[in-house]
């Protein structure tokens, strides 16, 4: 079912990095007016000028943490609201930390706020860092995790549990329609080349002919999900998904770090060398979600690492302003794709 533009309008707080800014474009595409609010601490105005060439797309440089966002959008009605501010990458903790802690925190408040008093959907993004140095695997939404609360990741984990306990609280407490989603590894078209997550680092760093730093011997585990993928179990959930519950998006294959490089140059045909180094951080031994609770309503990943990866690295080759490689190899990437099954529904 197509969408009424003069019905639905779309709230997308943190719009402007890879997975706001690829839903954005989603939900233009089906008829939404969109708004995007990001402060650009790890956004992009390069994709919010692409995103502004739409006439139903405007966006608001703000900060989600600042109660005057509430006072700025106080007219605006909106019909659904994503929030999915907040800095991302492990490396960033340290430089971020607070910015971790206040979106997540006040910024959340912020955007329930709003949600209550337009009556919208709600969904908040929080992360598989919820759950912590799991010892289950894989992880379900049951799992409670092993998580030190002053870790020194810490800023990220307990910004993500806190908006997750404020989200769920407020939608019993008001009576709103809230929806709270885990997401595992991301990637792909709209990411910075100064992403600090692991494939884009990669993907730049051997682009750039440089070593690729893997830290620790490379053995911990991650899954990782196409952002097509992400958005339709974004959408699946906020339309099919139940009030107050929480899902699993991720990839359900798991890969070390170090496998993952192997699979990085044999998706692009770039060489290059690893350098393995002590980590920076305390790290996390595995991510692997369990998502049966989103296939049940319908979801199914439909793009393999390898394609998702050719992609990724053709655009940012375009934002290196570097020439694109062959366009036959990036066709050939493109027939990695599963057969679509459970796409997202369009809003209604």
């Amino acid at each position: 079912m197509s969408m009424n533009s003069n019905e639905v309008r779309c709230l997308i707080a943190g719009g402007a990095g890879c997975l706001g800014t690829n839903l954005a474009r989603r939900l233009l595409d089906q008829g939404a007016h969109v708004d995007v609010v990001d402060n650009l601490s790890t956004g992009r105005q390069a994709n919010v000028d692409r995103l502004s060439r739409h006439p139903n797309f405007d966006f608001i440089k703000m900060d989600v943490a600042d109660p005057a966002i509430c006072r700025r959008l106080q007219r605006r009605r909106y019909s659904h609201v994503y929030n999915l501010a907040c800095p991302t990458g492990v490396p960033n903790i340290k430089r971020l930390g607070e910015q971790m802690l206040m979106a997540s925190s006040a910024g959340t408040l912020n955007l329930l706020k709003i949600a209550r008093r337009c009556k919208a959907k709600y969904l908040f993004a929080s992360t598989a860092e919820a759950y912590g140095d799991p010892d289950v695997f894989p992880q379900p939404e049951t799992y409670v995790g092993r998580v030190d609360p002053v870790g020194p990741r810490s800023p990220y984990e307990e910004g993500k549990r806190f908006g997750e306990a404020l989200t769920r609280f407020w939608g019993g407490k008001y009576g709103l329609e809230v929806r709270i989603v885990r997401i595992f590894n991301t990637y792909g078209p709209a990411m910075s080349p100064r992403d600090q997550r692991v494939i884009p680092q990669m993907l730049t760093r051997l682009i750039a002919g440089q070593p690729v730093p893997i830290y620790g011997d490379g053995t911990q585990t991650r899954s990782f999900l196409h952002v097509d993928d992400l958005v339709n179990g974004l959408l699946t959930v906020i339309e099919k998904g139940d009030s107050g519950e929480v899902y699993n998006v991720g990839g359900d294959q798991q890969i070390t770090v170090r496998d993952l490089f192997t699979t990085v140059k044999k998706a692009t045909g770039l060489a290059g060398e690893a350098v393995f180094r002590d980590h920076f951080i305390e790290d996390h031994r595995g991510r692997w979600p369990d998502t049966t609770k989103l296939r049940a309503l319908g979801w199914r990943p439909s793009i393999s690492l390898e394609a998702g990866i050719r992609e990724s690295y053709q655009d940012l080759l375009r934002s290196l302003g570097v020439k694109p490689a062959c366009p036959a190899f990036l066709a050939h990437g493109k027939t990695d794709r599963a057969p679509v099954q459970g796409d997202a529904p369009q809003l209604a």
